[in-house]
Parts: C-alpha cells; sequence; structure tokens
C-alpha cells in the first residue's frame, strides 16, 4: 500500500513516511510545471473534512467514490516506495524497498484547494511477484501517460 517513500530535490534525498504527520509528496499535475509538495492524506487524529487515510483503491475511484471531492489527477515524483512485509500488528515487520522505473510515478489524486490540499495514492492489486508483501499496490504509470501534450 505504500508506507512510505524517498525523493529526490536537487542534491537532497528525502524519505517520506506516511504516519509522520507532516508527510508530504512531491507532486506535479498533467500541465507538467513546477512540482508542488502537497500534504500526504490524512491521520485519523487530524481534524479536516477530507477522508482519512493515504490511499484510494482504483475500482473506488472507477465506481464514483472520490468524485464528491472533485479530485485532480497528479503523479508523486519519487524514486522508490516502501512497503511493510507482513501483517499489520506484528511487531517486527520489516520494511522493504522498490525503485520506481526512470521515467515512471505513483498515480495520485489531489483534492482541496490551498493550504488543505491533500495528495492520495491510487492502489490497485500488486503485481504477481509483489503479492506476498501486501494486496494492494500503488499504481506505477509512465509520466507521459498523465502529462499534457
Amino acid at each position: 500500500m505504500c508506507g512510505g517513500v524517498e525523493a529526490r530535490e536537487a542534491d537532497k534525498v528525502w524519505k517520506i513516511y506516511f504516519p509522520n504527520p507532516k508527510a508530504a509528496l512531491p507532486v506535479m499535475f498533467p500541465d507538467g510545471g513546477q512540482i508542488d509538495w502537497i500534504h500526504w492524506g490524512r491521520r485519523r487524529e487530524e481534524i479536516g473534512g477530507s477522508p482519512p487515510g493515504g490511499w484510494a483503491k482504483l475500482e473506488s475511484i472507477h465506481t464514483g467514490v472520490w468524485k464528491k471531492h472533485h479530485p485532480q489527477r497528479a503523479l508523486a515524483m519519487v524514486q522508490r516506495l516502501m512497503e511493510k512485509e507482513g501483517h499489520v500488528g506484528d511487531k517486527h515487520r520489516p520494511s522493504l524497498w522498490f525503485n520506481v522505473p526512470e521515467g515512471y510515478a505513483l498515480e495520485c489524486l489531489v483534492i482541496g484547494e490551498e493550504d488543505q490540499r491533500r495528495v492520495y495514492v491510487v492502489t490497485t492489486e500488486p503485481p504477481e511477484e509483489y503479492a506476498w508483501v501486501h494486496d494492494r499496490w500503488p499504481r506505477v504509470v509512465p509520466i507521459t501517460q498523465i502529462l499534457s501534450p
């Protein structure tokens, strides 16, 4: 489901973990303009009208669940993603890091406006080779698939 990511900005490498209430993702919109750092989802203890969590199931997008939030499609420009092996509640679940191929990014939805914007990573079924890790996986798409011509 992607509990963390690694992103680069100039010479700086950022490891960003969803549980951190200050977690933000570097997001590019379809116009291909500048990258904005947007708050990643909403934790249950945070006040706000956006959905709790940091992920949006692809099926729920297709069935219209997210429509009421007027989402914008975007890309999280990250180089690696992190999944936890094992089941939630296991004390010592190792972190597993996976590379995002060059020219690809994580598909996202951005909702809200101004300082209330939140980004949610789109998830789908994992690739067969990673099904043992988790039952949901970030949707990794070519950057060109979302950018405007």
